[in-house]
């Protein structure tokens, strides 16, 4: 993973002790969901809970949005797809979700600092 989304997690990440088990939750229908396209009704839905109140106390308990993190894990995802170096940028864009491999390219460098090209030539498997 990119350092700096390493410092992102640590600077933010659960940083708070005592994390709810709604944000928990949130976070793994993320983490399992992170290819569909982001709606908090869903994800609120899915947890039987106020879509406001989870976007406050998610907030309040990682210093990041649903957003984000939703953002990060397509980063990730797609970091790991792009490291193998088999997989062009629109198809690691699209394997985790993304419609436009502009957009990616555009959330990509917003999350990680580097182009979907950079980050693939600094991390490609040998």
């Amino acid at each position: 993973m990119n350092s700096r989304l390493e410092n992102e997690l640590k600077a933010g990440g659960r940083k708070r002790s005592g994390s709810t088990e709604h944000v928990t939750e949130a976070q793994e229908y993320i983490e399992k969901h992170y290819k569909e396209k982001f709606s908090l009704k869903r994800i609120a839905g899915s947890l039987y809970v106020n879509g406001s109140y989870l976007l406050r106390l998610f907030k309040a308990n990682t210093g990041h949005t649903l957003l984000w993190y939703h953002h990060h894990i397509r980063c990730e995802k797609a970091g790991e797809i792009l490291a193998d170096g088999r997989f062009s940028i629109s198809e690691a864009g699209e394997a985790v979700g993304f419609a436009s491999s502009s957009h990616f390219t555009h959330i990509f460098k917003k999350m990680t600092g580097m182009t979907p090209s950079e980050y693939r030539n600094d991390h490609m498997e040998k």
